[in-house]
């Protein structure tokens, strides 16, 4: 049967409760632990994972050669995340483990572990009590290709993979200059991280293998195995420059290993552009309605067609435009309410802005079964609303639109010519802006999982963005 004469009546609840509550994530992860531990009784299986609720705990690797600074980022991950790190060192230092007894007697023998051996420690740290509730960061593991490959044997998946990289000479001279702190662990630096305290000078000493020889032999060593080992993570690898400030690689990485990855749930996106007036809505409806054919919905255009169309529906409008008068809130929503429910916005979706404007008609498009599942602020300063707005005009004789500023008329008598529409007028901009940024707090608070974006910055930047917020998950509610 024909889908356009036969549509699924699908209820708006359903695939909204499906998204809040992550339910075909939830399912995927189920059986990928099924396929992966294989167990005798399936249901069983399925009760203790569930009662765990450990399907969003970090599950974090960072990689990078000597000296890119991978571990004091997985340390500062580890505090921010309360997660688990793990270290080749703290893995051979656990004294109540058999594996590691014997891991740490051959290693203080033959100066190496086993790729088998090591990889068995870590499967055995990994599936402890607060690794499973906490989750964990491996810092520099795996080493080589054979790990990696006997890593994912076992089942350990990372949901996120940060590499570190910089220049060779960077990290040797970083590497020469580090001091260690024997009392408290701390690493400090002769260059770029000297401590004040006189006490704290004299205690440090310098470790074994960081010569420039030495240095170099490990970086090449890294570079070998590196180029093995990125193959295996494709889709969940994040490359992040250590030659900057530690902290702002830190944050990169941050907001890496908190972003979700794009998920395989059937989706039909039902976007709310909200911002003031010149703030770049239409714009960006447009380059959404483009790249992905959601169904642009500008409400005042709608209205507007309905006039033109002439229909009873229009008819009952036109007398609002005509005097100028806000057309009442139940009118707007019939006529939003019949372009939502047509077949191209059921199928492909829609991006709706221009309503609503205030908290009362945010209530009654959710109430009508209309609710977004993304929803983004454009912010933008009043100065830069007005200087995109009141420098418009129009060319009366051509119809053409240009810009004081951006796009101005090219030649002296078409300038003389242009005409300003009243609506761009300063006293109008900043009285729709008022108004706005009036209800607008309302509105962020009944819409407590919308994305805010700053509009004052390319609008490619800014579709970028919010792109991104609508193919990536939502985050999930703090509970």
């Amino acid at each position: 049967m024909d889908a356009t004469t036969a549509p699924h009546l699908i209820p708006p609840e359903m695939p909204q409760y499906g998204e809040d509550n992550h339910i075909f994530e939830m399912m995927q992860n189920m059986l990928e632990q099924l396929l992966i531990h294989q167990p005798d009784d399936p249901i069983s299986f399925m009760i203790i994972h569930l009662r765990r609720n450990n399907d969003n705990v970090p599950k974090i690797m960072i990689l990078g050669p000597p000296a890119s600074g991978k571990t004091t980022i997985a340390m500062w991950l580890c505090k921010h995340l309360n997660s688990n790190l793990i270290t080749k060192e703290n893995l051979l230092s656990r004294e109540y483990s058999s594996q590691a007894i014997e891991a740490k007697k051959y290693f203080e023998a033959y100066k190496r572990i086993p790729n088998a051996m090591f990889i068995n420690l870590v499967h055995e740290r990994l599936c402890e009590d607060d690794c499973l509730r906490r989750g964990w960061v491996l810092e520099g593991i795996p080493e080589t290709r054979e790990q990696a490959l006997m890593i994912q044997t076992l089942g350990l998946a990372p949901k996120h993979v940060v590499v570190l990289n910089a220049p060779d000479t960077v990290l040797i001279e970083r590497n020469v200059g580090k001091r260690i702190d024997p009392v408290t662990g701390e690493i400090y630096h002769t260059t770029f991280d000297w401590p004040p305290e006189a006490e704290v000078q004299n205690r440090l000493i310098e470790p074994e293998g960081i010569s420039e020889i030495e240095t170099a032999k490990k970086l090449l060593d890294y570079h070998r195995n590196i180029v093995r080992i990125l193959p295996s993570y494709p889709k969940i690898l994040k490359s992040i420059s250590a030659d900057q400030p530690c902290v702002d690689v830190f944050y990169q990485a941050l907001t890496y290993v908190q972003t979700g990855h794009r998920c395989n749930a059937p989706f039909t996106p039902k976007v709310l552009l909200c911002g003031p007036t010149g703030s770049g809505k239409s714009l960006q409806a447009a380059l959404l309605a483009q790249k992905y054919g959601l169904v642009d919905i500008c409400c005042g255009q709608l209205l507007k067609e309905a006039v033109a169309a002439k229909t009873a529906f229009g008819e009952l409008i036109q007398p609002f435009f005509e005097k100028r008068l806000t057309v009442p809130d139940n009118i707007i929503t019939r006529a939003l309410a019949d372009r939502l429910n047509k077949q191209d916005c059921i199928q492909k979706g829609w991006v709706l802005h221009g309503f609503p404007r205030d908290l009362d008609q945010a209530k009654m498009l959710n109430a009508m079964g209309y609710s977004p599942n993304r929803v983004f602020f454009l912010n933008v300063p009043l100065d830069s609303i007005l200087e995109r707005l009141t420098l418009r005009r129009t060319d009366p004789v051509t119809g053409e639109r240009f810009h004081l500023m951006y796009k101005p008329p090219p030649t002296v008598e078409v300038q003389v010519r242009l005409l300003q529409n009243p609506k761009d007028s300063e006293d109008h901009i900043r009285l729709q802006t008022e108004l706005f940024y009036r209800n607008c707090g309302d509105l962020e608070e009944y819409y407590s999982r919308a994305i805010t974006i700053n509009g004052d910055q390319d609008p490619y930047t800014v579709f970028e963005y919010i792109e991104s917020g609508i193919i990536n998950p939502l985050p999930r509610k703090v509970t």
